[in-house]
């Protein structure tokens, strides 16, 4: 917990693992489960299967770029609906870059593809602007030293 004077938002997560790393590297299993209070329900995790992880199960490599995904999204609707723009979807198929060669490993890049799909008569300039805008107030982007980059596509409903 952060001390007394402390002023602003904490974040708690939770995990769990039980199992045993008696038997080496190769052998302890690497799911677990997580929780964000004040959810009382857990979803299971796993390290990525590079890692000896289960691949069926997301890793924590996925939900930090699934992260950046979520608040960048967050920030774009809250600076649209400021603006009056008129939101009708939003998709972003984000990805992120772990070289092999970079010590210590680590996520150097994540890329951001949102489709944003705004009612007919809405000016694209200005919703790419916002998209940028967003992404200058995206807490997470904000707290990464990774390089989070934002590569929209505007879509017009007719």
């Amino acid at each position: 917990m952060p001390d007394k004077d402390f002023r602003g938002h904490v974040y708690s997560a939770r995990v769990e693992w039980s199992g045993s790393t008696g038997m080496g590297y190769r052998a302890y299993p690497r799911a677990h489960t997580a929780w964000t209070p004040p959810a009382t329900e857990g979803f299971d995790l796993s390290s990525d299967a590079h890692f000896r992880g289960d691949p069926d199960l997301p890793n924590p490599e996925q939900l930090l770029v699934l992260a950046a995904s979520s608040c960048q999204l967050l920030s774009f609707l809250a600076v649209a609906s400021r603006g009056g723009v008129d939101v009708l979807g939003y998709a972003d198929d984000a990805t992120g870059e772990m070289p092999d060669d970079i010590v210590p490993q680590r996520i150097t890049r994540i890329v951001l593809r949102p489709v944003v799909t705004v009612a007919a008569g809405t000016d694209l300039p200005t919703v790419e602007r916002m998209t940028h805008e967003a992404h200058e107030q995206c807490y997470i982007a904000n707290s990464l030293t990774t390089d989070v980059v934002v590569e929209p596509e505007i879509v017009v409903r007719t």
